[in-house]
């Protein structure tokens, strides 16, 4: 196994026998990376050490995309391992598949199963030089992780990438328990979509390899999330009677950005000084994350309906993610409309290149997000006080739509996922825009995003639950 060979003895200074150690292994797609990555940010605040896995090309992702904070900050005490895995396929995206799960990727997850032997390598050697090696692992890769059972003063964690809610559902289908939904006096909408359409059966299959897995050693399970947005779902899910602890450690991301703009050390990106010149809440930023692809004729309307809403935008227009990031093959670039960012010019900007989000929602002039409503966009955009109308793609996405607009109520549905197959014509992207961002009823959603976040960003601070929650977690890690 010489390709790990020089790990050996590069522990991080201070480093002691009395020490207890995490090692993170997320899932290699962006939303998986980012959650924890911020993560590991905020463990390593209490000075303990930790240990970053994944191939040289994923965090090298990671690392280049991170923002919202100063990654040269953390980085003596977050230590990267790139461990080799066999060349994989990276092919494009295709934005015309009936299920808009991203199929494209699945090469790169199966990919990642042989991180299991380096993995190994790695804990047996942390085992001996601390006193206790957590392993904090996405749900999605518990066969990476499987040999922690043999070392002695291993234990492991599951972070579940999704939000509670996602899990709760999932779990009240699985157990069947609609007494138990009465008794702790939870509204599920009735019409709270299934899974159907939401993953490839290819998909499914290597969750269910992963959750088998899963059932031999867990020490407890993490989100990404706080008891201030889905305290009734936590309480739900340390009720259900597995015995495991189900802590809410979020939000991962900063709640306050540095007000500079060029959190990573680089250049400011220019958005940002667009966004300087606009009103407060007047910008609704555009945004379908790292794995939407869309047909071009979507996007053209899209565009047109952005266009005639007059109203202004920030549009990331990107095709979603390949497995490898770095990989030289041609990117597909977007069409749009012949002279389209002329005519917009002032009033709407496309950003084709990777755009500061965090940034961007927090920036005053930011009014609304249209999103897919993955986990990580809907957390931010929670924290930062904006609402979001929904336009949900695949995944946990469509019920992530159902917390947001129906439960939590700080957004709108954009687009109905019982209308999927269907293209959303440019005059309802320009009736839903204007809606969203010019009425009364926008305007009451706005308030209550607002009072949502500023209740979050409260929950962090000394003596806030969230913050409690997550001294509590540290203290059971590094407990004697």
């Amino acid at each position: 196994m010489a390709h790990h060979q020089n790990n050996q003895n590069n522990t991080p200074n201070g480093f002691n026998q009395s020490q207890v150690v995490v090692v993170m292994v997320p899932l290699p797609a962006q939303g998986h990376l980012n959650q924890l990555l911020h993560f590991s940010r905020l463990i390593s605040a209490h000075d303990i050490p930790v240990h970053f896995v994944g191939s040289p090309t994923h965090n090298r992702q990671a690392k280049l995309r991170v923002h919202g904070w100063d990654q040269a900050s953390v980085s003596n005490n977050v230590k990267f391992h790139d461990f080799q895995i066999p060349p994989f396929p990276s092919p494009p995206p295709n934005p015309n598949a009936t299920n808009k799960f991203p199929s494209h990727l699945q090469p790169s997850f199966e990919a990642t199963t042989h991180l299991r032997q380096p993995m190994a390598d790695l804990l047996r050697q942390l085992s001996h030089k601390a006193r206790r090696v957590i392993v904090i692992h996405d749900s999605m890769m518990a066969s990476v992780i499987q040999d922690v059972a043999s070392i002695p003063n291993g234990e492991s964690y599951t972070f579940h990438t999704v939000s509670a809610f996602a899990l709760f559902l999932y779990l009240c289908e699985a157990i069947g328990r609609q007494a138990m939904l009465k008794e702790l006096h939870v509204e599920i909408p009735d019409d709270t979509p299934s899974l159907e359409g939401c993953f490839t059966n290819e998909f499914l299959d290597f969750i269910a390899a992963q959750y088998e897995c899963q059932k031999l050693n867990n020490a407890g399970n993490i989100y990404n999330t706080s008891r201030t947005i889905e305290g009734p779902y936590m309480d739900f899910l340390n009720r259900i009677g597995d015995h495991q602890k189900h802590w809410a450690l979020g939000p991962f991301n900063p709640s306050t950005i540095l007000k500079s703009g060029n959190s990573n050390g680089g250049r400011r990106h220019m958005c940002l000084d667009w966004l300087d010149k606009q009103a407060p809440n007047s910008v609704i930023y555009v945004s379908f994350g790292t794995t939407t692809a869309m047909k071009d004729e979507q996007i053209a309307e899209l565009a047109i309906g952005l266009e005639q809403s007059n109203q202004k935008f920030i549009w990331v227009l990107r095709d979603a993610d390949k497995g490898d990031l770095f990989s030289n093959e041609e990117e597909r670039r977007a069409e749009l409309p012949q002279g389209y960012e002329e005519r917009v010019q002032g009033r709407g900007l496309v950003v084709r290149d990777w755009a500061p989000q965090l940034e961007i929602l927090a920036h005053k002039s930011t009014g609304g997000f249209v999103s897919h409503c993955g986990w990580n966009s809907c957390m931010e955009s929670i924290t930062m006080g904006v609402p979001i109308a929904a336009w949900p793609m695949h995944s946990d996405q469509p019920r992530n739509t159902v917390l947001i607009t129906r439960l939590l109520r700080v957004g709108v549905v954009m687009r109905d996922w019982a209308h999927r197959d269907e293209i959303l014509t440019s005059l309802s992207v320009k009736n839903g825009v204007e809606k969203f961002m010019g009425s009364k009823e926008g305007d009451e959603i706005r308030k209550r995003a607002a009072d949502l976040g500023a209740a979050v960003r409260r929950s962090m601070v000394e003596g806030g639950a969230s913050h409690m929650e997550f001294s509590s977690f540290i203290d059971h890690i590094a407990r004697y």
